[in-house]
């Protein structure tokens, strides 16, 4: 097992402002780039963490810690953020990202304050029995996958124009 609480922090508290500084100012060509029907732009990635951010990772720890396996999390709905209009620019969005992530990692420490706090259970309305440690292991990974897909989606929007050295490009590689 490779997971700590406290480097689990140092990623959950650098996302907001890696995204901010690779995102934003970039024109409309990349933030609005995808790699098809059925994905998503990078800003509807931030779209779906702040979403995320309101609505899965906090509410759920607090479920594992008022209920434990007694109640199932709440549902999630991963695609939610397509559903919703949302006019703000960019920047506005980062910085509510950034402002709630503050928040939940605050929370985060109030919920986990002893070591032994991450081996409380819950019950995913999927998995079924999970701990408080797996969740949070899994919020990293989620931050992570999610940078790795926006530097991804905005390769592709070059795929064409790099002519030949795709076969030299790793993040090209992948099948259409």
């Amino acid at each position: 097992m490779n997971f700590t609480l406290n480097e689990a922090m140092e990623v959950l508290e650098r996302t907001p402002q890696t995204l901010s500084q690779f995102l934003a100012g970039l024109s409309e060509g990349w933030l609005q780039s995808d790699e098809g029907e059925g994905t998503w732009t990078p800003t509807q990635v931030v779209e779906h963490l702040i979403e995320a951010e309101k609505y899965n990772w906090i509410p759920r720890l607090e479920t594992i810690v008022r209920d434990g396996e007694n109640k199932p999390f709440p549902l999630f709905d991963r695609y939610s953020h397509l559903k919703a209009e949302n006019a703000r620019s960019l920047e506005a969005k980062l910085e509510e990202f950034k402002a709630i992530r503050t928040q939940n990692i605050a929370r985060l420490i109030e919920l986990v304050a002893k070591e032994s706090h991450l081996e409380r259970t819950g019950s995913h309305p999927e998995f079924g029995s999970v701990k408080a440690r797996e969740l949070v292991s899994t919020w990293v990974v989620h931050d992570l996958t999610h940078i790795a897909q926006i530097v991804r989606v905005m390769a592709e929007r070059y795929r064409d124009d790099v002519g030949p050295w795709q076969a030299y490009l790793g993040i090209l590689k992948r099948q259409r």
